[in-house]
């Protein structure tokens, strides 16, 4: 069965700040025919723009009455703005009708608390702030006056509690006060409804930041020898999490399995297929699959996950023999692994069988590369944003063999685990003159080093 669907109303001016049409006046304080003429020049609204905002600097304000009896009522007298111009007076014998006219250019709505809520008999037991609670339910965007009786002071500070912006006594109104009293409560909605929307948006920043940070993997290594670090810079501004993802388990039989990779794209969805791929990379490697098997059991996640059959992911994954001297290396499409050992320099891993990145190719396979990593190790994962970043005057990109040599410098000097991961994402950010427009990910297994190498820092 469909949904019934809404009906949509349009944000008023006063907060949208979007310069709209004058809807007709029907009727006034005397009861008066709807004004069909077009808008009058001084009802036009200038404005200006603060960021991405434009905010009404001049306009004229619209005021809804509903009274049970407006025709015959003289509560509202003239009334004037705060530039001197007439302020537009519409009328409502029910809360239907007001309905009916609460339209996009009302500023503000005077209610009289006695009216008579639609569809209830007067038994002596309704609530008294009924006819008040529909209004601001039927209008919450606009701002609300309160009339009653004079000396009723109590119901009128209950109104106020309720959601009112003000009360006013019914026999003490005068031009003044009311014009006064509607401009004070027009801009009190709208600091109030700003106010509202600025700790809204401070929750929902916060919630998205403990999501994103709850999202990013903790290492599964218990048991094992090896030394774990990551760093994480997303090219989104303000997130937490991008398009890049990482993950590193041991499994039973004492092999450390570590995986790195990048969804193409930086917006939400990637970095939200970016987790989907590795909560499965994890499950599916603990379950025991490997290799080219857990390859191609990812591209189906991916194929079935990803919003266009654009959208593919590169990725590299390495898998530790327990002993920690040997490893094999499966890259689909993705950048080679950098290991670097005592007394020599630090170098790629091979790349020639490189395979697809996943969701190019149905069917793809990916083929394993035995790599012997010896006693002593740094082995750093990382993704494509790290070497991507502009170099120098002419634009040129850092590269692989940039990127090589920078971490042979920065071994050279004693840096390592997180530190040099740190030193690394900050100078490829210097170098490239500002921030990185695309997702960074390192990731860095250590076996064995002291702090500055068997041979101290020159060994690198």
């Amino acid at each position: 069965m469909p949904v019934p669907v809404p009906r949509q109303r349009a944000i008023p001016a006063v907060e949208s700040g979007q310069a709209s049409q004058p809807a007709p006046a029907v009727g006034g304080p005397t009861g008066a025919k709807a004004d069909t003429e077009a808008p009058r020049k001084e009802d036009t609204v200038a404005t200006h723009t603060v960021g991405n905002h434009t905010t009404p600097t001049s306009t004229t304000l619209t005021l809804l009455l509903i009274e049970d009896d407006p025709g015959g009522s003289t509560i509202v007298p003239e009334l004037l703005d705060s530039s001197g111009k007439p302020i537009r007076v519409r009328t409502a014998r029910n809360l239907t009708e007001a309905e009916r006219l609460l339209t996009d250019d009302v500023h503000c709505i005077l209610l009289d608390l006695a009216l008579p809520t639609p569809g209830r008999a007067g038994d002596g037991d309704e609530d008294e702030l009924a006819p008040l609670k529909h209004v601001l339910e039927l209008a919450p965007r606009h701002a609300v006056l309160a009339l009653t009786a004079s000396g009723d002071a109590e119901r009128g500070a209950e109104a106020v509690r309720v959601g009112a912006q003000d009360y006013l006594f019914r026999d003490e109104l005068d031009g003044r006060l009311l014009s006064r009293a509607i401009r004070y409560a027009v801009e009190r909605k709208r600091s109030d409804t700003a106010e509202r929307r600025l700790a809204e948006g401070k929750l929902r920043a916060q919630e998205n930041a403990r999501l994103e940070r709850g999202l990013l993997p903790t290492p599964l290594l218990d048991g094992s020898s090896l030394r774990f670090a990551a760093r994480y810079r997303p090219g989104r501004s303000r997130a937490l999490l991008g398009g890049d993802f990482y993950d590193t388990v041991r499994t039973p039989d004492g092999t450390v399995h570590a995986m790195i990779g990048d969804v193409c794209g930086h917006g939400p969805d990637e970095a939200a297929l970016g987790v989907e791929l590795r909560i499965a990379w994890r499950a599916l490697t603990l379950a025991g699959l490997c290799g080219d098997q857990l390859l191609s059991t990812l591209q189906q996640v991916l194929e079935h996950e990803r919003a266009d059959e654009e959208i593919f992911a590169t990725l590299c994954t390495v898998d530790i023999a327990p002993d920690g001297r040997r490893a094999g290396l499966y890259l689909a499409g993705h950048p080679s692994p950098l290991i670097a050992r005592p007394g020599r320099r630090p170098q790629l891993l091979p790349y020639d069988n490189n395979g697809p990145a996943l969701g190019l190719l149905p069917g793809a396979r990916w083929p394993r590369m035995e790599v012997e990593l010896g006693a002593e190790w740094s082995l750093m994962l990382y993704t494509d944003g790290l070497i991507e970043g502009r170099v120098g005057e002419d634009g040129e990109r850092l590269g692989q063999d940039g990127m090589v040599e920078m971490i042979r410098r920065q071994l050279s000097q004693g840096l390592r685990g997180e530190q040099l991961l740190r030193a690394a994402v900050s100078e490829v950010r210097e170098l490239n003159g500002g921030e990185l427009t695309d997702d960074v990910a390192v990731l860095l297994l250590d076996r064995g080093l002291r702090p500055d190498g068997p041979d101290g820092p020159g060994a690198w």
